[in-house]
């Protein structure tokens, strides 16, 4: 007899598993975690003064999301394939939700940190369990691009955010920042139980690599937070020494642990692939060329060009709308020829972007900017969609979570250490042309005990309040005096973050599409 045939779902169940409802679910998860990054950053001034913040405490809220997002991502990757993605998307969208709610009720800044934590927590949660998704729902000629969409969508929640952010604490609150998350998570919520279906492969891993996990998650904590604080204790000071010390010796540990465990947390096999291997590297280096630098944009922007940051988000518009369209158009190129052409491509460009921006100008107009600012959105594209693919496609689909995990955390990695080493570089470029600038303006030295003040504020591009009946003349000074050495600094660290992007487009050419054998699956 022949073999009995299930029935076709009917229904609403014949949309559950549907390749292009899970981008579009996945995409609603992963867009409030992208908004959140950036509307964040615009409220902290303000909570800052509602809530009486140190600037210390204003740094965890931001440095306490971080750490959590770092130290848990592979693991989180590793939760998602145990015990299935989709119920792994499901709690990390519903708890950043919940925890976005539990900050914006929030009455002091202790509670604020603690429930960022724990909204980095459940962040981690989500993001790998996205990519682990896309990678089961679709077939490896169309993974990349889904990859691109889903860049798309990340590089438009990140561009609305600094617009979103500043209309919502100009005309409503702080809180109701962290309010949008809820309707959103809600949505993702809803989409995610109504589409999403689990694919797992039948050999993933059965139990936890506990001490694996304690070493990692120790050796991200002391690598970030040695980054994070390198700046303020100086990279040559026994804690910061201690701290990124301390994350070499755990990682050195966790390797050798990962060789002796029945069922590691990170197969060192898994880097047995160069392409997966330097597409890891490559997103460190883009994330530490491109994030790094462009922390100093919105000062630039904001300070320098005296813009609001409702402004600021529009001027970055080029950048971020060419991510919009260049991520998706980056996926459909790379479905033709293959990553590694994009890839270097796109790196060159970014290259030629950073050093563009590298000759800006305290008065350089918008049509210039917007021109470096067009090209980096261009290259950053191909890099974003063709690095995730190298690595999620190189992994087996039983390690497409850890894949996920390990793309996420290598951009956090880089992104950190980038703002932290640029911020080093143009910290000591601004400290060292601002007295010679100060001078030729014609302004009377400086006060040594007001000395470092002044370099701090420099170092952001603002100028110092001048006492009142103050010359006009003496300010335009002062003011000039800063922007310049701003400026200075910012292109010392454009043209640093420019050398980087070219060392990772030799890297990109050992990339390669993904072509692991997935193996046998099980759809839950």
């Amino acid at each position: 007899m022949p073999p009995e045939r299930s029935a076709p779902p009917t229904g609403l169940a014949r949309f559950q598993g549907h390749p292009w409802l899970t981008l579009l679910t996945v995409a609603v998860g992963v867009m409030m975690v992208a908004l959140d990054g950036t509307v964040v950053a615009i409220a902290n001034p303000v909570i800052q003064s509602d809530l009486g913040a140190s600037p210390a405490d204003i740094q965890w809220v931001t440095s306490g999301y971080l750490l959590a997002l770092a130290v848990f991502l592979i693991t989180a990757g590793k939760i998602g394939d145990r015990f299935g993605h989709k119920s792994t998307f499901l709690v990390g969208a519903a708890g950043f939700a919940a925890t976005s709610a539990a900050i914006g009720f929030a009455g002091n800044i202790q509670l604020v940190i603690a429930f960022r934590v724990l909204q980095g927590l459940f962040g981690a949660l989500l993001q790998p369990a996205a990519l682990g998704l896309l990678r089961g729902a679709f077939p490896a000629d169309k993974l990349n691009m889904a990859i691109g969409i889903w860049a798309g969508v990340i590089g438009a929640s990140t561009a609305a955010g600094p617009i979103v952010g500043g209309l919502l604490v100009e005309h409503v609150s702080w809180q109701s920042v962290f309010f949008i998350n809820i309707p959103v998570g809600i949505a993702a919520v809803a989409l995610g139980i109504w589409i999403l279906k689990d694919v797992r492969a039948e050999n993933a891993a059965k139990s936890f690599d506990v001490p694996g996990i304690a070493l990692l998650s120790v050796a991200m904590f002391a690598l970030v937070w040695g980054i994070i604080k390198a700046p303020s204790w100086g990279w040559g000071d026994s804690s910061t020494l201690m701290f990124l010390g301390g994350a070499v010796l755990a990682l050195v540990l966790f390797a050798f642990w990962q060789t002796k465990a029945k069922e590691p947390l990170i197969p060192l096999s898994l880097f047995r692939s160069v392409p997966l291997s330097a597409g890891a590297l490559l997103m460190v280096l883009m994330a530490f060329a491109f994030f790094g630098a462009i922390f100093f944009v919105t000062f630039y922007l904001q300070n320098v060009h005296a813009m609001t940051p409702v402004q600021a988000g529009v001027h970055l518009l080029p950048m971020t709308g060419m991510m919009i369209v260049g991520a998706p158009a980056a996926g459909a190129a790379i479905g033709k020829v293959g990553p590694r052409i994009p890839i270097v491509v796109g790196m060159v460009l970014t290259t030629v972007a950073m050093y563009g921006m590298s000759t800006l100008t305290s008065d350089s107009g918008t049509g210039i900017m917007s021109l470096w600012f067009v090209l980096m959105g261009l290259g950053i594209s191909p890099v974003m969609v063709g690095a995730t693919e190298v690595i999620v496609g190189n992994a087996p689909l039983e390690l497409s979570g850890v894949a996920g995990g390990l793309q996420q955390a290598a951009m956090q990695v880089g992104g950190s250490l980038g703002t932290a080493v640029l911020g080093a570089v143009m910290a000591a470029k601004v400290t060292n042309v601002l007295p010679g600038n100060w001078a030729a303006a014609g302004l009377p030295p400086v006060d040594p005990a007001q000395q470092a003040g002044l370099d701090q504020a420099a170092q952001l591009g603002i100028a110092p309040p001048a006492p009142a009946g103050t010359p006009e003349q003496v300010v335009q000074g002062m003011a000039t005096a800063v922007h310049e050495s701003f400026v200075s600094g910012m292109s010392l660290a454009f043209a640093v973050a420019a050398a980087v992007a070219f060392a990772a487009a030799l890297l990109g050419l050992l990339t390669k599409r993904g072509a692991t054998d997935a193996g046998p699956a099980v759809h839950i």
